[in-house]
């Protein structure tokens, strides 16, 4: 399972013209599932990036998570973080989970990161969607368990 974080000042996503998940300062987070993803690997996944230290503190040190500051979440499905690109110049998916299954996990994540008491709002899985965002530094992590 891979997230790829990025901090933001904002973030939304709109699908058919319509903003269906909208937040402030916090993080948007891409999710990836992979083959052989399971509850365990989200689960684990939900609580190091909830608890990844990546927000400034008084003297501007990264030493803060997502919960001390108050900030939310933008989860937003994104198959293409599994892709193989070590050769050629089409990516593969064939490490991918099925739609079915990345689907299931990435309802099982986003469950996870709001009872651990984070604002957390979502995108619509398969969805043609456009996300828009002010990344707040530049500020970006790829996490993978």
């Amino acid at each position: 399972m891979i997230a790829l974080i990025q901090r933001v000042l904002s973030a939304s996503v709109t699908i058919e013209g319509e903003i269906c998940g909208e937040i402030g300062p916090g993080l948007l987070v891409l999710l990836g599932v992979e083959q052989g993803d399971d509850e365990q690997k989200a689960k684990k996944l939900c609580d190091k990036m909830i608890g990844y230290r990546i927000f400034g503190d008084e003297n501007d040190k990264m030493n803060l998570n997502v919960k001390q500051v108050s900030g939310s979440l933008l989860v937003v499905s994104q198959f293409t973080l599994v892709a193989d690109t070590k050769k050629g110049n089409r990516p593969g998916f064939s490490q991918g989970a099925t739609p079915q299954e990345a689907e299931r996990l990435y309802d099982y994540f986003c469950g996870e990161c709001r009872e651990k008491g984070i604002m957390t709002q979502t995108g619509r899985f398969a969805a043609d969607m456009k996300v828009a965002l002010v990344n707040n530094g530049p500020v970006t992590f790829w996490l993978q368990v």
